[in-house]
């Protein structure tokens, strides 16, 4: 037990005294008379060793007069056990007779004498009991060893009256141990009180702030205003980013028993403090809350200016602005999921308001760009004719429009893996290479395989030229602004894959015929000219008669391959019906025609299986004529188409209207 909790049961006591004397004496009472009744009892007497050797020493400093110093003076306890002075003279030759004085002294209560011969000389040993103030109980025992004759010429009152004197000096250090005590517990309580005050106003502002970054500078402030000397910088971790200069970013590794990185990993206050008292406190208190540590505050002052209160205050602001932070948090995560929510459901609605593969692409790429503020984006899609990742969308212009590897770089890696990826540092990644991070320089990276319909049929690429830029609400986001990508990028393949089976014939692979029709319309309010192939199967009824129906279907589709490998890219090739097929051939005069018409007759007439003929009717427009409908178009070719009938088969015939028209223009 320390001596404040040996004598701190008194205060109260002595407070009440006080009060009673004032009741009892009026005002005119002496303020600090209270103190003179202040008294040790026996419970007391095994704490007060360290206070009576104190006074001892005081008292043999400023209470003996020259001529007793050649005295020999001890001091024993209540129980007869050395306090004063030190091993060397308990263990003198006396000491058996020291300690039967003082055991005498303390069964009589009172001065106790023994004559005692050293070298032929005759001492006096005595042992006098210093007596409490109150019920003059013995709490220490003062021994004086002095020649006999000094003894026995007053030597004895003197010795007497020295110890009174000690028993003075010692209730003297006892009422300043007293009120040092009240001073510093009076001291204690006002500084808890101001401190509770101050904690009462921070937590206040800090739970009025529902900002982030608010709490944080609330609590950077406040602290560096209590310890103005101080070094404070805030670690927090990679998912906040803040511009105050004293938040800094959590180190992804620590030095060797670093008190930040023990604070951040246990969730528990360090303190490191030097050997020397003038070196400084290193203190690391986590902002944590009850989802998690966000990061680390560590301060750095002076090992005087640090009191054992600070740290349970420091303590308590910790977890307050952990509270605070995490609140902040938790509401800013709230209004995140909904500018989430809008934001999926303004791209979805923009990427339904078509179904062209080509503007669902670039919507999605100038959305991305603007929701996670990068600085560029790229969108890779498969593309099985050219045998790689075609670079669909970016913003960087030289990598548009590029045909990639689909197993290198860190777009390939996604789509080969299908696996997204956040990239804080690219400058520490190694062994990945990525040609858009290279070439814009960008350091942070989020990127997620582009799924359509359960298949990896892309990816998409966010960098920013700042590292750790991108967060992992970030990167989750992302994800889930693919999916609605992906499913409108499916839709769009669906709507395409639909049309085109509409537009084609099962059986040839060449277009409907209605899709024909809707051709020729639309180039004819474009084009100067243009020429209709009517190709006919001769005899096609005795070939399914022969052959069967099965071998009929073939032969006609080795025809509709013929014809399909026989015109150019633009051209459109159709069923018209039947056995009848149709060549569109835009931009092409009749002439021209002929020689594809002539081309296929002979293809046919050389490459079938079983050998069959076709006859071809065929009809031109152009500018010149009066307007041509499409269906007197096909009529015309269909009459030559006839005509090629009647006059013996496999052979190339145009219509009459066209040769006429020929005859008279010039410039044919």
């Amino acid at each position: 037990m320390s001596e404040q909790e040996a004598y701190g049961h008194k205060d109260r006591d002595s407070r009440m005294l006080l009060q009673d004397m004032r009741q009892s004496g009026g005002e005119d009472v002496d303020p600090a008379a209270w103190l003179k009744e202040t008294d040790i009892v026996s419970h007391d007497f095994p704490y007060a060793a360290s206070l009576i050797a104190e006074s001892f020493r005081e008292w043999q400093g400023q209470g003996v007069p020259s001529f007793a110093k050649a005295w020999s003076w001890c001091v024993l306890n209540y129980e007869g056990d050395w306090i004063e002075p030190g091993s060397e003279f308990r263990q003198g030759r006396w000491r058996a007779e020291w300690e039967e004085a003082a055991g005498i002294c303390l069964q009589t209560g009172g001065i106790y004498a023994a004559e005692v011969l050293e070298e032929g000389r005759a001492y006096t040993l005595l042992a006098l009991p210093v007596f409490t103030r109150g019920h003059r109980e013995i709490f220490a025992v003062l021994g004086c060893r002095m020649p006999a004759e000094q003894y026995e010429s007053g030597g004895k009152h003197t010795a007497e009256a020295m110890s009174m004197h000690f028993q003075t000096c010692f209730y003297h250090r006892f009422e300043h141990v007293f009120v040092s005590d009240l001073a510093g517990i009076h001291l204690h309580a006002e500084r808890e009180g101001s401190r509770r005050s101050l904690l009462f106003q921070i937590v206040q502002r800090m739970h009025d702030n529902i900002d982030v970054d608010a709490v944080l500078t609330e609590v950077i402030d406040s602290i560096a205003a209590m310890y103005p000397g101080a070094r404070l910088d805030l670690f927090m971790s990679q998912d906040h980013r803040s511009t105050h200069p004293q938040v800094k970013p959590l180190p992804l590794t620590w030095a060797g028993n670093d008190v930040c990185d023990r604070a951040f990993k246990d969730g528990r206050v360090t303190l490191h403090a030097g050997r020397d008292e003038n070196g400084t406190v290193e203190v690391a208190l986590p902002l944590g809350g009850k989802q998690g540590v966000y990061g680390v505050f560590h301060m750095i002052m002076d090992k005087a200016s640090f009191h054992e209160l600070d740290l349970s205050f420091l303590t308590m602001v910790a977890d307050t602005a952990g509270t605070a932070f995490e609140n902040a948090k938790l509401y800013e995560r709230s209004n995140q999921l909904i500018r989430e929510l809008r934001m999926s459901n303004e791209l979805t609605q923009r990427l339904n308001q078509s179904l062209r593969l080509g503007d669902i692409f670039q919507f999605a790429f100038e959305e991305l760009l603007a929701m996670f503020e990068a600085d560029y984006c790229c969108i890779l899609h498969k593309n099985e004719e050219r045998g790689g990742l075609e670079v669909i969308a970016c913003n960087y212009l030289p990598l548009l429009g590029e045909i990639l590897d689909g197993s290198q770089g860190l777009g390939g890696k996604v789509y080969a893996t299908g696996e997204p990826l956040l990239l804080s540092d690219y400058k520490y990644a190694a062994g990945q290479t990525s040609t858009l991070m290279d070439a814009t320089g960008s350091q942070s990276l989020i990127a997620t395989p582009l799924n359509v319909g359960g298949e990896v049929r892309g990816a998409i690429m966010l960098a920013h030229k700042q590292a750790h830029f991108f967060s992992y609400d970030s990167y989750r986001l992302l994800q889930a602004m693919a999916g609605h990508i992906g499913l409108a990028v499916g839709n769009a393949r669906l709507h395409a894959e639909v049309r085109r089976l509409a537009n084609r014939d099962t059986l040839t692979g060449l277009f409907a015929r209605h899709y024909l029709d809707e051709e020729i319309k639309q180039r004819q309010s474009s084009d100067f000219c243009g020429t209709l192939i009517v190709v006919d199967i001769d005899q096609f009824k005795m070939v399914n008669d022969t052959y069967g129906h099965q071998k009929g279907d073939k032969i006609l589709k080795q025809v509709s391959d013929i014809v399909k490998t026989s015109i150019r890219q633009g051209d459109v090739a159709a069923r018209w019906g039947g056995e009848e097929l149709a060549v569109y051939l835009p931009q092409l005069g009749v002439q021209q025609a002929v020689f594809v018409g002539e081309r296929i007759r002979k293809r046919v007439m050389g490459e079938t299986e079983p050998r069959v003929t076709v006859s071809c009717g065929v009809a031109e427009w152009s500018w010149t004529d009066d307007r041509v409908s499409v269906e007197s178009l096909f009529y015309r070719a269909d009459m030559a188409l006839y005509e090629a009938k009647n006059n013996g088969r496999n052979q190339v015939v145009i219509d009459n209207k066209t040769v006429e028209n020929n005859s008279k223009n010039p410039w044919a």
